[in-house]
């Protein structure tokens, strides 16, 4: 049997329907393709740069602070040691320097006064040094020489005034003997010295010499 195209009729009211268009389909639910669920961002296990940064960066400036905490103390240890460069064994050599430098500076004798003042200026350093030089030169040795000077000192007592690591004051008392053509017999001075001492190559050198 065959469908017939039913002619609509004159007057009659039309449906709105095509009826010769077939009725919609209705898809069944197994034909219908679920869409893929969108992918889950994950973010475990992945490093975010802003959190990296923020664990290294403190950690990498805690290592240097303490490298550099480490290091300002071993200079100020090994290179400066205030106190082990002021104490008992630093101040006794300053003082057994200046007493040993003082009795070079006050010993002499006519017959080997060249060999005396050569002695005495290891002793020294600075304008001192330059100031015994020429003070020897054109004083002492002619007055030695005519009038047959010969004195020695001995050092009665010494002890530190002042002491830093490189420079200390001591004061030095001195019995001085002294004799000559005009008194054989010789003339006692018992006298005081304020010794500076200044540190040049590990030694302690004379760069003044006042008396008290």
């Amino acid at each position: 049997m065959t469908d017939e195209t039913r002619e609509p009729v004159p007057g009659e009211p039309s449906t709105g329907v095509d009826e010769t268009e077939p009725a919609a389909v209705e898809l069944d639910d197994t034909t219908a393709e679920a869409s893929p669920p969108a992918a889950a961002t994950s973010t475990r296990g992945t490093a975010r740069p802003g959190g990296l940064r923020g664990i290294l960066i403190p950690a990498v400036l805690a290592v240097l602070l303490l490298a550099s905490a480490a290091f300002a103390a071993w200079v100020y240890v090994e290179q400066y040691r205030p106190d082990d460069q002021t104490s008992s064994t630093v101040a006794a050599s300053a003082m057994d320097a200046a007493s040993e430098g003082t009795v070079a500076l006050l010993s002499y004798s006519p017959e080997s006064l060249d060999q005396d003042f050569a002695t005495a200026k290891t002793h020294l350093t600075g304008e001192f040094l330059t100031y015994y030089t020429q003070f020897t030169t054109d004083i002492v040795t002619p007055a030695a020489k005519q009038k047959d000077v010969k004195t020695s000192a001995d050092v009665v007592r010494s002890a530190v005034a002042e002491i830093q690591p490189d420079s200390a004051v001591v004061l030095v008392f001195i019995n001085q003997t002294t004799t000559s053509k005009e008194n054989p017999a010789g003339s006692f001075t018992a006298s005081s010295v304020k010794v500076g001492m200044t540190k040049v190559d590990g030694k302690w050198l004379i760069n003044a010499f006042d008396p008290v």
